[in-house]
């Protein structure tokens, strides 16, 4: 692949330092099909996706690969990509396609394998995160995607039904069951931690 944004294991958030570019699919790197505009286009959207992504697929590691895939595709195809009128809607097509991929590689590999690989975390998130991407893993996957694309993507509900290909109301219904079932989780997990955080503020047990 080409070069990333962020350390290995870890989406940088920030703008990114470079593009993932091979070869120059357009020589005039002045004008938007060129160089310069893909340049301006990833360091102006690659935040954003790379934050939906991370919150899909619950991976930093695996979010940065697909988010790169995704725009070495159009990178790849950049002369007719710049001309749509939402370039950006293509790149995120591509990533979610790449990662529902990806989760469903990684479920037959853990059927078989029963193992998987440690991820090299470059900062600790916080807890609220950590309690968030997990209470998210936990949805059926619509759901977690519904959610993500309307929540996290700011994506108004009749575009992520375009997006998802399904009804609006479907949409209404997976993101109703979606908050209802991340806010049972998250209460659980708050209430688990709360003898942790007790022991914490009286280590005598007194």
């Amino acid at each position: 692949m080409g070069q990333r944004p962020a350390p290995a294991g870890a989406i940088d958030t920030s703008s990114p330092r470079g593009t993932p570019l091979g070869g120059d699919p357009d020589n005039s790197r002045g004008s938007s099909g060129g160089r310069d505009g893909f340049e301006v286009f990833y360091e102006a959207t690659y935040r954003r996706l790379a934050v939906q992504l991370h919150a899909y697929l619950g991976d930093r590691a695996e979010a940065e690969d697909v988010v790169q895939e995704s725009y070495i595709r159009a990178w790849q195809r950049w002369s007719a990509i710049s001309r749509y009128d939402e370039p950006f809607a293509w790149v995120r097509r591509v990533a979610w396609n790449l990662a529902t991929s990806r989760l469903r590689r990684l479920a037959r590999a853990a059927r078989l394998l029963r193992q998987q690989r440690p991820v090299t975390v470059a900062s600790a998130p916080s807890p609220d995160h950590v309690a968030l991407v997990a209470a998210l893993r936990r949805l059926p996957d619509q759901q977690r995607r519904a959610v993500v694309l309307h929540h996290l993507a700011d994506l108004p509900v009749a575009s992520v039904a375009t997006e998802l290909g399904v009804p609006k109301n479907t949409v209404l219904s997976w993101l109703h069951r979606g908050r209802a079932q991340l806010a049972a989780y998250l209460t659980e997990t708050d209430s688990a931690s709360r003898p942790n955080r007790a022991a914490d503020d009286n280590p005598t047990g007194r």
